[in-house]
């Protein structure tokens, strides 16, 4: 892949970084550290996606915690590998249940949202498969930010605050108390620069790490989550944690102008960025400033999503194959649907939810693209009492219409948000990448996908170029520093453009690219957050 390195046109003054021996890239610097201080312990890219994973479970709540879910893409010794992290939903649940509960749509709070979380018992399946230091050893980073507390860092605090706001607002009976005993035990949320600490956290991650996480799945965790669903008529139990287990899998891509674009099969949203590059491989484009451009961006955009919305969901319960969805044929037939005016696609609406995603890469040429969440924000609001366990909100994303591909069932995991990325070409590993971001995270790979292989920007550039996102309908948010003249020329096209201030809705994205010719790895991290590229 080529690029200049000291190109950078956008309004960050970051510049990609270089390294040899060694690479973590994530959204919050003291994580990325901590990623590295296992790579120079004699740990490999696994063992530093898990350090880093972890500590990011302290180092940033506001997105993801230890009871959310986790994937994977690991490079490892001339092979890609897929982890599903996903939990399902409860056993004991069903469409029928939550409507008798009063509910004509699964709320975002509360019991009903909560999945089993994934994200421990992936730390350990690959820490057992593919890990060189104990998982003990690897998680002691995060056990130290836990107890000894660290300041946070000025976005952090931003969002943390959002959310004690809208929780305040919204979450004042008795089950939710501990979200703010853990969270905010002053009253508020913390400010930037202030330390925070939660010895609850700590215990938590340590009892996590002596077992293997079988005490979270099958232990004294795994009673203290049943005991608190009990409580107040939860829906997951002991039996669904026990039961569980991730799920490796094989990637699935697309090529795209001769490299491979990889993600994990669905129940994840993976696809839909594929589907939208399979559409665009029908097109050439010359000039990433042109509004032809973005238009068939976009188009193929909705319609990826419409084709998403409609069918992912657990695979066995696809009325449609990801083969089919991924074929020439049924890509040709999407771009047959792209003509000089915005169209209206199908009834789908994206939404936007908190998550971390990180990249590794160490001396040996090991690389992983990792991702985390609690779906949004904290998640559902719960947090189990004496462990620090927020409890994710995933269960949100099931429909209760039962004919849908996606209903919610017992037992069944749901369309999923978060996606790992990576690339590789003519089997050569080229490197990790991802945007967080809830229903963005498909709409930034295909960017930052686009912006590297057809724009030959590097790293950094590619991440910091202004970005767009698709709402519903015609609707298109950009970045206030979106060139203005494509802004008017889309919206002559039928685009309904606008602009939204907040940069925290783009996504946040990190990369790390693989020179086969020298080994020499480049990085860039999100300069909408407090990212960091961490290197040696």
């Amino acid at each position: 892949m080529e690029f200049n390195a000291n190109y950078q046109p956008y309004t960050s003054t970051r510049v990609p970084v270089f390294a040899k021996k060694g690479m973590v890239a994530t959204s919050q610097p003291l994580a990325a550290q901590a990623g590295l201080e296992i790579l120079k312990m004699g740990g490999n890219a696994v063992d530093a996606a898990i350090a880093t994973a972890a500590s990011l479970t302290v180092l940033e709540p506001t997105s993801n915690g230890m009871g959310g879910d986790a994937f994977a893409l690991v490079w490892m010794k001339d092979k890609l590998y897929g982890l599903n992290g996903s939990g399902p939903s409860p056993e004991s649940i069903s469409i029928e249940k939550v409507r008798a509960l009063g509910h004509k749509e699964i709320p975002v709070y509360g019991w009903i949202p909560v999945t089993v979380p994934g994200a421990p018992a992936t730390w350990a399946a690959l820490s057992k498969r593919f890990g060189k230091l104990p998982l003990t050893e690897v998680l002691k980073p995060a056990i130290r930010y836990a107890e000894e507390g660290f300041p946070v860092s000025p976005v952090l605090a931003k969002y943390w605050n959002t959310a004690f706001e809208l929780y305040r607002e919204n979450l004042q009976e008795e089950q939710f108390e501990n979200w703010f005993k853990t969270f905010a035990p002053n009253g508020r949320a913390p400010k930037s620069g202030e330390i925070w600490k939660s010895i609850d956290h700590a215990n938590t991650l340590r009892e996590i790490g002596e077992t293997d996480a079988e005490s979270f799945y099958k232990g004294e965790l795994a009673k203290k989550i049943d005991a608190f669903s009990k409580k107040y008529n939860g829906f997951i139990s002991y039996s669904d944690l026990e039961k569980y287990e991730p799920q490796w899998v094989d990637p699935i891509r697309v090529n795209y102008r001769g490299y491979d674009v990889w993600e994990i099969p669905p129940n994840g949203q993976g696809l839909v960025a594929l589907m939208a590059l399979n559409i665009l491989n029908g097109y050439t484009f010359n000039e990433k400033e042109n509004v032809d451009t973005y238009h068939k961006q976009l188009e193929a955009m909705k319609l990826a999503f419409s084709d998403g919305q409609k069918y992912i969901t657990e695979p066995s319960k696809m009325t449609v194959s990801v083969e089919e969805l991924l074929s020439e044929h049924h890509g040709a037939n999407r771009r047959s649907q792209i003509h000089e005016r915005a169209q209206m696609p199908g009834a789908v609406e994206p939404s936007y939810s908190g998550t971390v995603y990180l990249a590794t890469a160490d001396e040996e040429g090991n690389m992983v693209s990792f991702i985390q969440s609690n779906y949004k924000a904290f998640g559902s609001g719960l947090v189990v009492p004496g462990t620090g366990i927020a409890l994710q909100n995933r269960g949100f994303n099931f429909s209760l219409d039962p004919t849908h591909d996606n209903r919610l069932e017992p037992g069944k995991r749901t369309y999923h948000t978060i996606i790992p990325g990576f690339l590789t070409k003519k089997d050569k590993p080229i490197g990790p990448f991802g945007v967080m971001g809830g229903f963005m995270q498909p709409q930034g790979h295909v960017q930052v996908v686009m912006n590297m292989i057809d724009f030959g920007l590097n790293p950094q550039a590619a991440i910091d170029s202004p970005r767009w996102q698709w709402i519903k309908g015609n609707t298109i948010e950009i970045e206030k520093h979106f060139p203005s003249h494509i802004a008017e020329a889309l919206l002559q096209k039928g685009h309904d453009i606008q602009v939204n201030i907040d940069f925290g809705n783009f996504g946040r994205g990190q990369i790390i690219i693989k020179d086969p010719e020298t080994g020499v790895y480049c990085g860039g991290s999100e300069s909408r957050t407090d990212g960091f590229v961490a290197a040696w």
